[in-house]
């Protein structure tokens, strides 16, 4: 059996931030989720969450996740004081605890199952994560024998100069027998610099501890201000585009490119140049990305171009073309072979198979059905300053261009509307409609004056 505790209590200072360290974005994801995330594969039959700043915050923004529980740290006091407030909810628990920071989010899901097997077979009380860095300055540091027997674990500010040359750190992420823990827990002191419950002193006090080396020692990279988040954030890209490249799809560039985690791609997409891919994003088979396109939350079908262009929380079908410069948000749904131009926003409507939007428009709170073409600078004028009204344009039908549809209006089945029209009334089935004054020209005219 095996428990998992993440500690989330402290506030972060170094972030220079109101919001709690541990809910800081990652690639679409918070610091505390990611750490969650990377426990998957052990099935972990309790998962604790130790808070303290902003409790309820944490608690909230991991409310969509099932079987959790919060355990609070009233005083931040160390990682030994955090752990001393499982004592209780734990009391009649038999097998291990993983302990993770949660600010750790580069932890592979794979490394924290090795160790817990590593732990399991070595049936040591205590087994660490550690890691030989290039630069160990700042870890608190690993003594142990050939056979990965920890005999010291000394913090990096009481290292002498001999004793900081040694490479191999602390990772922060243990796994314990926890009732040897439990024995452990309450001798802690607070005999150091910072006058905290280290967790790391259990070591005096555990008859067999451990080291178990991590392949990459990037994963043990912890959160503490906003350079080493954007530096984790380079190196969580990495790894994401490696996984994509190798699965299939093309980058061009791939260094402008970035992707969240959460996104998912099909074989033989092409990504260009400065293309930004977030949210719970779905682009299928053959669909061209970018140059210069941002597409978040949204679902893009097969064969799909998508240019210079911004689409969230949208879905596009199969075979259609979206800008330059177009923008399609708050629902909009294309249907197939459709065509949406340059300088065209679409929001919360719907557009049927073979119609195209090719210039200069603006479509809101509108139904269009099949091959419906819209005239260069038609838009929808769906807000009269209160509420939103809605567009029905049926198959077939054709605007002019510089028309004004004012909601709520229904233009039938191939209807065509002159050039300049404001069309304010409901138009049958194959109608021309021409809502506009008459020319007039008036002879030998000349400026007053």
């Amino acid at each position: 059996m095996v428990a998992v505790a993440v500690l989330a209590a402290g506030k972060g200072t170094r972030m220079k931030s109101d919001l709690p360290k541990v809910l800081h974005l990652l690639a679409g994801k918070s610091l505390v989720g990611r750490v969650l995330d990377s426990c998957h594969l052990l099935q972990p039959e309790r998962q604790l969450v130790i808070i303290g700043y902003q409790g309820q915050k944490v608690k909230q923004a991991l409310s969509d996740r099932q079987n959790l529980e919060f355990v609070e740290q009233k005083e931040q006091l160390g990682t030994g004081h955090a752990v001393q407030q499982l004592l209780k909810s734990l009391t009649n628990y038999q097998g291990e605890l993983l302990v993770i920071n949660g600010d750790a989010p580069l932890l592979r899901a794979e490394t924290l199952q090795k160790l817990v097997e590593f732990h399991q077979k070595s049936k040591s009380a205590a087994t660490l994560l550690t890691a030989l860095l290039p630069d160990p300055q700042g870890y608190g540091r690993i003594v142990c024998n050939q056979d990965q027997t920890i005999h010291q674990i000394i913090e990096d500010r009481d290292c002498s100069s001999e004793q900081k040359l040694n490479n191999r750190v602390n990772a922060g992420i243990y796994c314990f027998d926890w009732q040897k823990l439990a024995q452990a827990l309450p001798k802690l002191s607070t005999n150091n610099d910072q006058q905290e419950y280290y967790l790391t002193e259990v070591v005096d006090y555990l008859d067999k501890v451990t080291a178990f080396d991590v392949e990459d020692y990037q994963e043990i990279n912890g959160i503490n201000d906003r350079l080493q988040l954007a530096n984790a954030y380079d190196i969580l890209q990495t790894r994401i585009k490696e996984n994509w490249l190798k699965a299939g799809v093309m980058m061009h560039n791939p260094d402008t490119i970035t992707i969240d985690e959460t996104v998912k791609l099909e074989s033989d997409v092409i990504l260009e140049p400065q293309t930004h891919l977030q949210g719970n994003t779905i682009i299928k088979r053959g669909s061209q990305i970018g140059p210069g396109s941002l597409i978040k939350n949204s679902t893009i079908g097969e064969n799909v171009k998508v240019l210079y262009s911004v689409v969230s929380d949208s879905a596009i079908d199969n075979n259609t073309t979206i800008g330059p410069y177009a923008h399609l948000r708050g629902d909009a749904r294309i249907a197939a072979n459709c065509r949406i131009g340059n300088f065209v926003e679409i929001k919360t409507s719907s557009l049927g198979a073979n119609t195209n939007a090719a210039h200069l428009s603006y479509l809101g709170n509108a139904t269009l059905g099949e091959k419906v073409n819209i005239g260069a600078g038609t838009i929808t004028a769906n807000y009269d300053g209160v509420n939103k009204h809605c567009t029905t344009i049926k198959s077939g039908t054709k605007t002019g261009s510089n028309s004004v549809l004012v909601a709520p209006v229904t233009l039938g089945q191939n209807v065509t509307v002159a050039a300049g029209s404001v069309v304010t009334k409901d138009v049958d089935d194959d109608c021309l409609v021409i809502a506009r004054s008459r020319q007039k020209e008036i002879a030998n005219w000349s400026t007053p004056g």
